[in-house]
């Protein structure tokens, strides 16, 4: 397997996700609150005259939540999904591998947000990391109906 992966890590956990989804890594400092988004839509945010929709990974994955206006810089790594921009906030990106082996399924329990997201665990030269689905941490948590 000769795919590329970015190494970043999500509440203390180094994941991987696949570089050939992701167009660039940015740093992000301002964003503008989004009234009634989903909880894990962060905000918006812009990179060369593009809207960017800010998911927070932490809120997706329901580990927590990141402080945007702690004053500090955010990293995050921008994708698009169906001609929509969005920039998956994350604690700090680390590096880009190579994947030595397709993802295989984890035989352990992981937590509920990671076991939707995850695409299965791939060897590295950087060691066994878990392969991230973009497009479930976009999603979102599953929505419970309010009665």
């Amino acid at each position: 397997m000769n795919e590329l992966l970015l190494i970043v890590s999500i509440a203390g956990s180094r994941v991987a996700l696949p570089a050939a989804q992701v167009e660039s890594v940015i740093e992000l400092d301002a964003l503008i609150p989004v009234p009634r988004a989903p909880h894990h839509v962060a905000g918006l945010s812009a990179l060369r005259s593009r809207v960017l929709t800010v998911i927070d990974c932490q809120r997706s994955l329901g580990l927590g939540e990141t402080t945007f206006e702690d004053g500090r810089i955010h990293e995050a790594a921008v994708v698009e999904i169906e001609g929509h921009h969005y920039a998956l906030s994350v604690d700090a990106v680390e590096d880009v591998v190579e994947a030595l082996s397709e993802p295989k399924e984890v035989r352990a329990a992981m937590g509920e947000g990671w076991e939707r997201v995850s695409k299965g665990m791939v060897e590295t030269e950087e060691g066994p990391l878990l392969l991230v689905s973009i497009d479930a941490v976009i999603s979102g948590q599953p929505q419970v109906a309010a009665a």
